[in-house]
């Protein structure tokens, strides 16, 4: 189940959804084949309810969308970025608990 709060983002619409963003935006780069992936979306989906109108919750299949992944240096899934402003201000790689997802996502608030 996902959430409709949920964003989901390609290579063609990244930049204005996510770098043109006038909130901070987390972006969860997964795939369909990834265990730890499927493991951390429900609370990727709590989050986009959580954040809604303060934050943007978006996924990026990496296998369907390579160039973005490549452009950040995405080397192992799951890997969640936040973006403020266009920039990078935090990433986190590996399946982690909310509390963590929730501490990267606040300081960009």
């Amino acid at each position: 189940m996902s959430s409709d709060k949920v964003i989901h983002v390609t290579d063609n619409d990244f930049d204005a959804v996510v770098l043109k963003s006038s909130v901070p935006v987390l972006v969860d780069f997964w795939a369909a084949w990834c265990g730890p992936c499927r493991a951390i979306a429900p609370v990727i989906d709590a989050l986009a309810a959580d954040y809604d109108g303060k934050a943007k919750i978006c996924k990026m299949n990496v296998d369907e969308n390579p160039s973005t992944p490549g452009k950040f240096g995405i080397r192992a899934i799951p890997t969640m970025i936040v973006f403020k402003d266009g920039k990078v201000v935090d990433q986190i790689t590996g399946a982690v608990g909310r509390a963590a997802i929730d501490t990267a996502l606040n300081r960009a608030l």
